[in-house]
């Protein structure tokens, strides 16, 4: 093993080179799969060695090789001394350009080597031939097994080459990494290293190719200090070493072509050069198999960036349509809900339910409800509409059809796929048919309070929509859930208003049926609030057949406003029933009982009482803040009583109030109103009262009720309670 706490820091930087490994491992990985001339690959298995130190070395000086032609002698057969063998070697000639193209080498069985056989002086013949896989040591030969289907044709033909041509029992075309010496190429390998085709970094001469970046020749590695100490001199007997530096594109040294004998040698010029020549070659194939490689690699790079790049247009086409999906959706909620809450009528409700559902997720839509029952059906083609009111008309008395689609609705509480319902009536599944009945979804309606089913969404799709996807699923149950809250809220209000209505309606007054006198009375709660507030009207007899008529405005449209004007009426009637005292001395002793009794009520009133006179009527009012009495005549004019301004009821009393009089004529009539019957914010109060005095000539000859309804109409909003009083002086 190499020891990595004595190599130098230098050393270790060109071998760790990321630059130069990525070469090294490019050319063994593409002679996994290396094409020969014949078209045929063989797979190689790259492997990892053991951790080595490469040793100090120093480069020899290379001289040009003479150009002879050897003279071949025959070789000795004689024993040499173990000090230091002298085999008779020839000196080959330089190799011509034309150099020869070797046959592939046929594996053959190995036959038995001579105990004394010396190196034969002929390249071709004896135990360095390719073929026998006999690697030569001293005073002998030592049986080697190369393992077929491992081999690297082309690297195994170059270093077959070197062999034959040099003369040397090994050739190795070496890649040195950081940590193992590949054996591209060998020829004359002993076990394991020619199965495994690498070795350990220790046992590596080439290695110090690659430190150096140039030629290494040592005619004796046990005499060099650089490889004396190097492992392979006992395990492979290498005595001679001779190897060239392999090069990538960017001349970064990746190995070295080298030929290895196991007995002293000095290397001739015409070898060195001839090695050199054939690394060179050698370098060329690397650098053929590094573009291949680099090219594979920007293929597989680019064809994984092509997959990732799709993968990721794919997750973000997925990922836009689940936004749009979300969000439509989302719209189609808020949609709802913004048309849910804009209505407490519970039939106009589902329509507009229906609608929304067919514009966007469904073909029909048909939403049941138990109260009433209460059926709406909704076709998106508007060719439909007359379909779906025969379908809604039957399915109102078809009373098992809705039983069968409720209990579909109750038996999980959820939502419920795939499931067309039942039809019993065949007049009403023909319709069905006809709209298109491929794929349906029931959808319970749910009630938040009581947590029951009130009914059912139905969503039908006809066979040339696609199917209802698992958003679309769940945006349906959503929809139920909505409905229900919706129809729960319309129960609750019409609850609450009803209770507000006869609340409002106990605190004002029966009307009195009088001779003489023809009594009229509406009111109307404002739209938004409890439906109760603060107006009313009052009228009632005297004993002395007199008739009192009031109308006022507590401030606010609640319940608060309602409690407050049922005490201050009270205290209106209690106050002036019996008495003689005209309006204004009573609205001033009703202010000190107010602030005497604290009663919490900041109002405005009109009390009037109405006498009969000598030619018609005689009128005393007293105005506390309100808008003007209008005074309607038998020729069709109105007049408008203004009188000057005084303060509301309810404030600390001061000066008394007045009391105005006029004189009527019989066939005229009195209006009495709150401020909800003119006011206008962008109106002024005098325009308001133009706009009813208008109305109230041209209903002049109407009866009182019609009178009454038709002065409703000239409200402007309904923001807040109107009260009004009509009195007909007969």
């Amino acid at each position: 093993m190499l020891q990595w706490d004595v190599i130098g820091d230098a050393e270790l930087s060109v071998l760790a080179d990321p630059a130069r490994l990525r070469s090294v491992r490019r050319i063994i990985g593409t002679s996994a799969t290396a094409t020969t001339e014949t078209g045929r690959t063989t797979p190689i298995e790259p492997t990892a060695g053991d951790h080595t130190t490469p040793t100090d070395h120093t480069a020899p000086t290379h001289t040009e090789p003479t150009h002879t032609e050897p003279t071949h002698t025959e070789p000795t057969h004689t024993e040499p001394t173990p000090a230091k063998p002298t085999p008779a070697k020839p000196t080959p000639a330089k190799p011509t350009p034309a150099k020869p193209t070797p046959a592939k080498p046929t594996p053959a069985e190995p036959a038995p080597a001579a105990p004394d056989t010396a190196r034969p002086a002929n390249a071709g013949t004896g135990t360095a031939n390719a073929g026998t896989g006999m690697a030569k040591t001293e005073k002998g030969t030592k049986k080697t097994t190369e393992k077929s289907g491992t081999a690297d044709e082309a690297f195994d033909r170059l270093a077959m080459l070197v062999r034959k041509l040099i003369d040397s029992p090994m050739a190795v075309v070496c890649l040195v990494d950081v940590e193992t010496q590949h054996l591209a190429g060998h020829v004359g390998m002993p076990s394991p290293f020619a199965e495994s085709r690498r070795m350990p970094l220790s046992h590596s001469f080439s290695r110090h190719v690659v430190l150096s970046g140039e030629m290494l020749v040592v005619p004796d590695t046990r005499a060099d200090p650089r490889t004396r100490d190097n492992p392979a001199i006992a395990e492979l007997g290498a005595i001679a070493y001779a190897g060239a530096p392999i090069t990538d594109p960017d001349g970064l040294v990746v190995g070295a072509l080298c030929a290895v004998d196991v007995e002293p040698r000095a290397w001739t010029p015409s070898e060195i050069t001839f090695l050199g020549e054939m690394a060179a070659v050698c370098s060329s194939e690397a650098c053929l198999r590094i573009t291949r490689a680099a090219e594979e690699e920007a293929r597989r790079t680019a064809e994984e960036a092509r997959r990732t790049a799709e993968e990721a247009h794919r997750t973000a086409e997925e990922a836009r349509h689940t936004a749009e999906s979300a969000h439509h959706q989302l719209e189609l909620l808020a949609d709802l809900t913004e048309a849910l809450a804009a209505t407490m009528d519970v039939e106009e409700g589902m329509r507009r339910l229906g609608r929304i559902v067919t514009e966007r997720l469904a073909d029909w839509c048909v939403v049941a409800l138990e109260d009433g029952p209460l059926i709406t059906a909704v076709h998106r083609d508007p060719e439909q509409a007359g379909t779906m009111e025969r379908f809604t008309a039957l399915a109102v008395r078809s009373r098992p059809d809705i039983r069968a689609v409720m209990a579909a609705a109750r038996r999980t509480g959820r939502i419920a796929r795939d499931v067309a319902p039942e039809l019993i009536d065949a007049e009403l599944r023909a319709i069905a048919e006809e709209a298109g009945l491929a794929e349906a979804l029931i959808a319970p309606v749910l009630s938040p309070v009581q947590r029951r089913v009130l009914g059912a969404v139905i969503l039908v799709n006809g066979p040339t929509r696609t199917r209802f996807s698992s958003a679309e699923v769940r945006t349906v149950a959503e929809i139920g859930r909505r409905a229900g809250m919706a129809v729960e809220n319309s129960r609750l209000y019409r609850e609450q208003r009803h209770v507000s209505e006869v609340l409002q309606r106990s605190l004002l007054t029966e009307l009195p049926v009088l001779p003489g006198v023809e009594l009229h009375a509406r009111y109307l709660p404002a739209q938004n609030g409890a439906a109760v507030g603060g107006d009313w009207y009052d009228a009632f007899e005297q004993p002395d057949g007199s008739v009192m008529v009031a109308v006022g405005d507590v401030s606010g449209h609640d319940i608060e406003a309602a409690a407050t004007m049922g005490q201050l009426r009270n205290l209106v009637r209690g106050d002036a029933y019996g008495r003689d005292d005209e309006p204004g001395a009573l609205l001033t002793e009703l202010d000190q009982a107010l602030h005497g009794l604290r009663v919490p009520a900041a109002a405005t009133a009109v009390l009037a009482r109405v006498r009969r006179a000598h030619s018609g009527y005689s009128v005393s009012f007293a105005n506390a803040g309100h808008p003007p009495p209008l005074l309607l005549l038998p020729d069709g004019r109105v007049q408008v009583w203004w009188v000057p301004p005084e303060p509301l009821l309810g404030l600390p009393p001061h000066d008394p109030r007045t009391t105005t009089v006029r004189y009527v004529p019989p066939g005229s009539t009195l209006l009495l109103y709150t401020d909800g019957l003119v006011e206008d914010r962008e109106q002024l109060l005098d325009d308001g009262v133009a706009r009813l005095s208008e109305a109230l000539r041209a209903a002049a000859t109407r009866p009182g009720d019609e009178v009454c309804e038709r002065l409703l109409r000239v409200a402007p909003r309904r923001s807040d309670d109107i009260a009004l009083l009509l009195v007909r002086l007969t």
